[in-house]
């Protein structure tokens, strides 16, 4: 039997203007995110960044792979507050 290669998101520092980004935050009622389509990634089809809903930090998780899929973008995670869970793939800082 085969390991299944491990999803790998690039962490970043702040949104980017070229991908999706998941915004993972911990708050008083635990952890939520929210997903960020930026309008320049768009080809032209938004005229505004798009920001979702605080959503429970899974939730968000699942619908920004979604939404990267379906709009065939890269998907980066933004997560100050170490939110992030190791069952959800393997979170990487490029090195400068």
């Amino acid at each position: 039997m085969q390991n299944m290669a491990r999803n790998r998101f690039e962490k970043v520092s702040e949104v980017q203007p070229d991908a999706i980004t998941l915004l993972l935050k911990r708050d008083n009622d635990g952890a939520s995110g929210s997903i960020v389509l930026p309008a320049a990634a768009s080809r032209g089809r938004l005229t505004t960044d798009q920001i979702s809903a605080q959503l429970p930090a899974q939730d968000a998780f699942r619908g920004a792979i979604r939404l990267a899929n379906d709009v065939k973008l890269a998907l980066v995670v933004c997560d100050p507050d170490g939110v992030w869970k190791s069952e959800w793939g393997d979170l990487y800082q490029p090195i400068d």
